[in-house]
């Protein structure tokens, strides 16, 4: 006997998906945030985690500036713009009008957001 014990490969088949919604009723109960943004007078809250995983801004930002429960304020970054962009670091999608589409993948640049920063046109997907 070789003493190997054989390996069971276990797989979690809708993990993606129910990563998704429990990320979605994080965000939507505040349960467990541990940062708020702040922009245009308004605030919303996140979580350091999901930021830093999105966008290497917010990553370099969080770990250099540590502490507990920090308050972000974007300046030049419209309210509508950040909550898209929470909506689209949380559910990996959003929908943006046209007229704001340009702007807001400028802001999305500007914060480095994974999936939209210089997002080459196939990521962009026109809905009927």
């Amino acid at each position: 006997m070789n003493g190997e014990q054989q390996q069971y490969y276990l797989k979690w088949n809708d993990f993606q998906s129910n990563m998704v919604t429990s990320f979605k009723h994080l965000r939507n109960d505040n349960s467990f945030t541990d940062v708020t943004l702040a922009c245009e007078g308004q605030t919303c809250k996140a979580h350091k985690m999901v930021l830093s995983a999105c966008s290497p801004y917010f990553k370099t930002l969080l770990e250099e500036n540590p502490s507990k429960h920090p308050i972000i304020i974007l300046k030049d970054v419209p309210f509508k713009h950040l909550t898209d962009i929470l909506e689209f670091m949380y559910a990996g999608e959003v929908n943006v009008s046209q007229d704001q589409l340009p702007s807001f993948l400028k802001t999305a640049d500007r914060l480095k957001i994974k999936g939209l920063a210089e997002a080459p046109q196939s990521s962009v997907k026109r809905e009927g």
